[in-house]
C-alpha cells in the first residue's frame, strides 16, 4: 500500500519526451555498469574466472552509455537531465551494492541475465516512442543487442568458466554455504535437541507436570539458543577462517538451538502428562534421526557412524533425564 502511495511521485514512462528517455537510458547504462563492476569485486577473491565474465559486461554497458551520449550530445547538447529508473514508475529497482556483496554466485549470474532482459524490453519501448529516425535506429540496434545479451552471462561463462572451473565453483560456494550456515546450524541442532534432554525429561518425570516441564523446557531452549548463537557469533569473525559473516553463523547457531529444544518441549503444551511425553520422545527420535541425515548429507559423515554417534548420545541423555527425575 506504502509503495503505491510513494509511487505517485515518479513519473510515467509515457510521460517522457525523447531527450529524458536517452537520459534515462544514459543513467541505466552507467547503473548496470556499475553494478557489473561490483558483482565482478565481490566474486573476484573465490570465483576469478566468473568475475571476469562481469567485467567484460560492464565494458559491454560502457560501450552503450558512450553511444547514448553521442546521440544526445548531437541531438540536445551537452547538458543532460537528471532522470533515473527510481524516478520512472514501473522501471525495475536494482539491488544496493550491500546486499550484491553476499549473494551467491549463481544468484548472480541469473540477476545479470534478468537485467539484460529488463533491459531489451526498456529499449522495444523508447523506440517505439522515438520520432527521429537515427534515435530510433541506436534504440533498435541496443534492443537487438541487449536481447542478444540475455545470454551474455552464459556465454562468456563458456568463454571465461568452463566445466571443470564451473564445477570448481559450484563446490566452493557449497563450501562457503555449509561453513557459514549448516555447520553451526547443525552445531546448534545437535546442542539443543541433546542437551537439553535431560533437564526437559528429568522436569517431566519429577513433576508429572506438563505446563511446569513446557516452561522449563522453554528456557532451556531459548537460554541455550542466546548463549550459542553469542558464542558462534563472537568467537570468530570469519575474516581468516574464511567461515563467513559471523552474524548469519550466529543466528544459523543460535536459531537451531532453540528450535532442537523447543521441539521436544512443545508437545508439553498438551495437558494429559503420558500423551505428552509419549509424543515428545517420538519428537526426539525423528530430530536425532534428522541430524544424522543432516551429518551424512552435507558433513560427508558416514550415515551409521553418524546415526550411532548422535542416536547413542542422545538415548544416553534421555534415559539420564527420566532416571535422574525419578530418583
Amino acid at each position: 500500500m506504502f509503495s503505491r502511495l510513494f509511487s505517485r511521485s515518479k513519473r510515467p514512462f509515457l510521460s517522457l519526451n525523447e531527450q529524458e528517455i536517452l537520459a534515462l537510458a544514459i543513467s541505466s547504462e552507467e547503473d548496470d555498469g556499475r553494478i557489473y563492476l561490483a558483482y565482478a569485486e565481490a566474486l573476484r577473491e573465490k570465483y576469478p574466472h566468473s568475475a571476469k565474465v562481469f567485467e567484460e559486461m560492464a565494458e559491454e554497458e560502457s560501450h552503450h552509455r558512450q553511444w547514448l551520449i553521442d546521440m544526445h550530445v548531437q541531438r540536445f547538447g551537452n547538458r543532460i537531465p537528471l532522470i533515473r529508473r527510481e524516478h520512472v514508475r514501473d522501471f525495475p529497482d536494482r539491488k544496493p551494492e550491500w546486499l550484491i556483496a553476499e549473494m551467491p554466485i549463481e544468484k548472480a549470474r541469473a540477476e545479470a541475465e534478468a537485467m539484460e532482459e529488463t533491459a531489451h524490453r526498456f529499449y522495444v519501448e523508447a523506440a517505439a516512442r522515438t520520432q527521429d529516425a537515427a534515435t530510433r535506429k541506436l534504440l533498435g540496434d541496443l534492443a537487438i543487442a541487449e536481447k542478444t545479451h540475455e545470454s551474455l552471462a552464459r556465454r562468456l561463462g563458456e568463454k571465461h568458466t568452463p566445466d571443470d572451473v564451473r564445477e570448481e565453483e559450484e563446490q566452493t560456494a557449497r563450501r562457503q554455504f555449509i561453513l557459514t550456515y549448516v555447520q553451526p546450524g547443525l552445531a546448534g541442532l545437535m546442542d539443543g535437541s541433546v542437551s537439553t534432554l535431560a533437564p526437559i525429561f528429568a522436569a517431566a518425570f519429577a513433576t508429572q507436570d506438563t505446563w511446569q516441564t513446557f516452561l522449563v523446557g522453554l528456557s532451556a531452549s531459548v537460554g541455550a539458543g542466546i548463549s550459542m548463537g553469542f558464542t558462534e557469533a563472537a568467537h570468530d569473525d570469519g575474516k581468516l577462517s574464511g567461515r563467513g559473516s559471523p552474524i548469519k553463523r550466529g543466528l544459523a547457531s543460535g536459531i537451531m538451538t532453540a528450535l532442537g529444544g523447543l521441539g521436544h518441549a512443545l508437545p508439553y503444551l498438551i495437558p494429559h502428562f503420558w500423551t505428552a511425553t509419549i509424543t515428545a520422545a517420538v519428537v526426539v527420535f525423528f530430530e536425532l534421526w534428522a541430524i544424522a541425515f543432516i551429518q551424512n548429507r552435507y558433513m560427508e559423515t558416514p550415515f551409521l557412524r553418524a546415526a550411532f554417534q548422535v542416536v547413542l548420545g542422545g538415548g544416553l541423555v534421555l534415559a539420564a533425564g527420566i532416571l535422574i527425575g525419578n530418583a
